[in-house]
């Protein structure tokens, strides 16, 4: 390992007799990446602004407490299925699966205890050019309703280039379906220092899955060409996302679209970029999956109080969870999410800083 790359593993609290650890994560640029192995959480992402200052771009809470309590998903690994499947339910081969419930009758990111809930077995890895920690856990079978006993391994690093990568690799018993992503909200300006509707973002996608008024696609791809969901340019978050006129942005109050690739990999392919302004940050996104979700914080109008005291307000992060398309079980013509028992599911996702 080199040694301009650290890992360290700290005591990071109890959850009953279960003793969860924290993995701090740093390069020597002053990058660092703090896990836990609580929902494979990360909770803090430290990287430099234009000047060299460092300064925490991820929203989260500063206690193991916090995070058990109900939250939105903050930094946790996503499955067995990301996003939304329509009414809890479906079918392979014939055989229907029923879904807990747990989003206005649908099933959302895993259900009422998916993987953001679970304590995951880690280790450490450390290799000559990247540090890391990798979580595994056994979803059992029926586990919120889904079929097969699942092995998920999950495995997170950083490089001297500044480039947090996430690996996902899944194997089952039974035909399955599975969906990995990460949840982290990011803010490039920093943690609650205001929103980030400064933020120029850019996603190669001509098309958006369209949605029905509960989220749920339709099956149809909407074109992005000559409305408010177009990033194939860089474009502020701010600049249209007020235009309800819309139908697709007025249904979900914001952005929280599955952007379309129009090309996939088996490797991981820059697909989006986020640049903030004020601060200097920029963020790459390069994935091997088909689509990402642009989340802009819609809901949080009340306030969450985070790390340090601050209040995390409408519009205080954006998310780009890549993922395959929501509801994918439900409609043939998209990408398939199925994984059967002499398959091997891969993913990988890179969050490259500069």
């Amino acid at each position: 390992m080199s040694k301009r790359l650290s890992i360290q593993k700290i005591p990071y609290g109890k959850i009953g007799s279960i003793q969860i650890d924290q993995f701090i994560l740093t390069n020597a640029n002053g990058v660092e990446i703090r896990i836990i192995n609580y929902g494979g959480i990360i909770t803090h992402l430290f990287v430099p602004d234009r000047e060299g200052r460092l300064e925490d771009v991820v929203l989260g809470f500063d206690t193991l407490e916090k995070y058990i309590q109900p939250h939105p998903h903050f930094g946790c690994i996503i499955g067995r299925y990301g996003n939304r499947i329509a009414n809890g339910r479906f079918s392979i081969d014939g055989d229907t699966y029923h879904l807990a419930k747990n989003a206005k009758g649908h099933h959302l990111h895993g259900g009422e205890v998916g993987f953001d809930k679970k304590i995951w077995t880690a280790e450490i890895v450390e290799e000559k050019d990247r540090i890391g920690v990798q979580m595994d856990y056994l979803s059992p079978d029926g586990e919120e309703g889904y079929p097969g006993n699942l092995k998920v391994k999950v495995t997170y690093t950083l490089n001297a280039a500044n480039e947090l990568a996430i690996h996902y690799e899944a194997t089952t018993d039974q035909n399955t379906v599975v969906n990995l992503t990460n949840h982290s909200y990011f803010n490039l300006n920093g943690a609650g220092n205001a929103s980030v509707l400064d933020h120029q973002v850019q996603i190669s996608a001509d098309h958006i899955t369209a949605v029905d008024d509960g989220l749920i696609p339709t099956g149809e791809l909407y074109a992005v060409e000559n409305t408010p969901l177009d990033f194939r340019e860089a474009m502020a978050i701010g600049e249209r996302i007020k235009q309800t006129s819309n139908p697709q942005l007025a249904k979900a109050n914001g952005y929280d679209h599955n952007y379309v690739f129009s090309a996939s990999s088996d490797e991981a392919i820059l697909q989006a970029k986020v640049h903030a302004p004020l601060s200097g940050r920029t963020m790459e996104v390069l994935t091997s999956e088909p689509a990402t979700q642009l989340y802009t914080c819609n809901f949080e109008k009340g306030g969450i109080q985070g790390k340090l005291g601050k209040t995390y307000k409408d519009r205080a992060a954006f998310c780009l969870e890549t993922q395959h398309y929501p509801d994918s079980p439900n409609h043939p013509n998209f990408p398939s999410t199925i994984l059967r028992p002499d398959e091997v599911y891969k993913s990988m996702t890179i969050y490259r800083f500069k």
